[in-house]
């Protein structure tokens, strides 16, 4: 998004709403294809891909300020992918549990909302410092 070190958090926020906006569009069409034979329920993953640019969750050796400014997000990418594609427990084929997805896309959407709320954050305390 940006190229100056300052927005490092902004950055990684930024990529991450991305992701979980496209989870969301997932999750939505799994709902909509929940009557769909043979239809198998997809996913995103995000979050995996992002803690290994980041260092990894046990990285104690740097700070988080210092893992974010140097992460590399050209190569943090969503991924979409099949899940349980040859696992199905309904004689349709198809595997969308819609409670499952229900809990998913609310889950999603909080997830979706904490970000949004840490970006409008980052540009206020960077805004209280250019006053």
């Amino acid at each position: 998004m940006f190229s100056s070190g300052a927005f490092g958090y902004i950055d990684v926020l930024n990529s991450a709403t991305n992701s979980s906006w496209l989870r969301n569009e997932v999750i939505s069409s799994n709902i909509a294809n929940v009557d769909t034979p043979n239809y198998k329920r997809k996913d995103v993953s995000f979050a995996t891909y992002l803690n290994s640019a980041l260092g990894g969750t046990d990285n104690t050796t740097s700070t988080l300020t210092q893992r974010v400014k140097s992460v590399d997000l050209s190569n943090v990418n969503s991924n979409v992918y099949t899940d349980n594609s040859n696992l199905s427990y309904r004689s349709d084929g198809n595997n969308v549990d819609i409670e499952t997805e229900n809990v998913e896309l609310a889950s999603n959407q909080i997830m979706y909302n904490a970000l949004i709320d840490s970006m409008s954050n980052e540009f206020s305390r960077m805004k209280s410092v250019l006053n």
